[in-house]
């Protein structure tokens, strides 16, 4: 196996696809650009090195992003060069567990995506399954045994040197704040072999649920079981709960996690709700939230973007937004995001423009009058009681917003509802 893993079309390949993927380099500060340079001097040696067994990993990078919670999630950039060599792995090893893997699993595979999950959760629903488990694996990324890690692995891989290189990769620790961390559990997110091994540990669990004629849907370490009744969905959480902590040495946020109707939960972003006996798509209240956050960060005046840069991020988040959401009922929703995402445009136009001079300089090109430009320039409303009245409204229309090629979040929805 790791005469394939290190043959020139799989290396090929594998640094092809780092270069698409691009991101920040690690603790050695290689950026991809000067991967390919690096491999020419260097990459006869580095694949001699890997066969004698001395190739060892240098540390990942600590990265810390916030996730929707307020809280922190840690991520590991590993080094360029430790990138190609995860991502040859791999695309060894992808083909031969994908043939292992659960129907009930969607998380980084290849062919299936959110959609996919939510599709199969609508049809567990719509046969009358309504109550869940929504399971929360506490810190799952950071909690992942190694041994039980590399045990299970070892079933299926058959040459040592490919574990033992796996096994180094777990081993190489993490660089925060310039200090050295070693790591005896946990396989660092951000690497391109960390979702592979982080489905090869939960493959177990949707064995196991699947032994148990449970019907399931988990993307990554997001897990939903899905029961007739809440009072067989707890039954099914207090048996399943043993083989999780205990088999598995994995922890389950017993807070968060709950059995619960349907409609009360968030899964990928999105809310349910039922119509007429079947499931329906919602866009759950947090994810609006978090929208609007961002837009409201896009549209800020003291984040010193240009005008023209603030209407390329903006149309490509709606772009983005809309054809992940586009599964959910949200016609009125897009319709009263765009009225307020034209209004916070509208605040930041008229707080560009400053003084008085310059307000009517461009309410008289915009064909408002002369006494009217002269009263309205001189208003003292707030910047967001003008960005909704008339005075705006009238002359940085909507028509104006198309034409200037603002994109709308109701218009690209119903393109993409077709």
């Amino acid at each position: 196996m790791l005469e394939k893993i290190l043959s020139p079309d799989n290396l090929n390949q594998a640094y092809k696809r780092v270069k698409s993927n691009k991101g920040s380099g690690g603790v050695d500060k290689m950026t991809v650009d000067q991967l390919l340079g690096y491999l020419r001097l260097n990459g006869k040696e580095l694949v001699r090195s890997i066969y004698a067994g001395k190739y060892h990993p240098q540390p990942v990078r600590r990265v810390e992003i916030p996730k929707d919670n307020g809280k922190m999630r840690k991520l590991g950039i590993p080094t360029v060069v430790d990138r190609l060599i995860q991502q040859a792995i791999a695309q060894v090893l992808t083909p031969i567990y994908e043939r292992q893997f659960s129907d009930g699993s969607f998380g980084f595979r290849p062919r299936r995506s959110q959609h996919d999950a939510l599709q199969r959760l609508k049809e567990h629903v719509d046969d009358g399954y309504r109550y869940v488990v929504d399971m929360d694996l506490e810190k799952y990324f950071d909690t992942v045994n190694h041994s039980l890690l590399i045990q299970l692995l070892s079933k299926t891989i058959k040459d040592g040197r490919v574990i033992s290189l796996i096994h180094k990769f777990l081993n190489a620790g993490i660089m925060a704040n310039g200090v050295f961390e070693s790591n005896t559990r946990g396989v660092p997110q951000g690497g391109p072999l960390s979702p592979l091994l982080g489905n090869v540990m939960l493959n177990e669990l949707d064995k196991e649920l699947e032994a148990r004629n449970h019907r399931f849907v988990r993307f990554a370490d997001d897990l939903i079981i899905f029961c007739k009744t809440k009072r067989s969905g707890q039954r099914t959480y207090e048996h399943i709960l043993p083989f999780i902590e205990k088999k598995l040495k994995l922890k389950v946020n017993q807070e968060k996690t709950e059995v619960t109707h349907i409609k009360r939960i968030k899964f990928l972003g999105y809310g349910f709700y039922l119509y007429r006996g079947k499931c329906r798509f919602r866009v759950h209240p947090k994810s609006v939230q978090k929208l609007k956050d961002s837009i409201r960060e896009t549209t800020s005046r003291s984040n010193g973007m240009s005008m023209a840069e603030r209407k390329k991020k903006l149309n490509q988040k709606i772009v983005g937004w809309v054809n992940y959401f586009k599964l959910a009922d949200m016609k009125k929703l897009m319709e009263r995001t765009d009225e307020w995402t034209r209004r916070r445009i509208r605040m930041i136009t008229w707080k560009n423009w400053k003084r008085v001079r310059t307000r009517y300089k461009w309410l008289r090109k915009l064909g408002v009058n002369h006494w009217k430009a002269l009263e309205w320039a001189n208003t003292r409303k707030g910047y967001w009681r003008i960005a909704g009245s008339k005075i705006l409204s009238q002359t940085l229309t909507n028509k104006l917003f198309k034409r200037a090629k603002f994109k709308s979040f109701l218009e690209h929805y119903l393109s993409v509802r077709q």
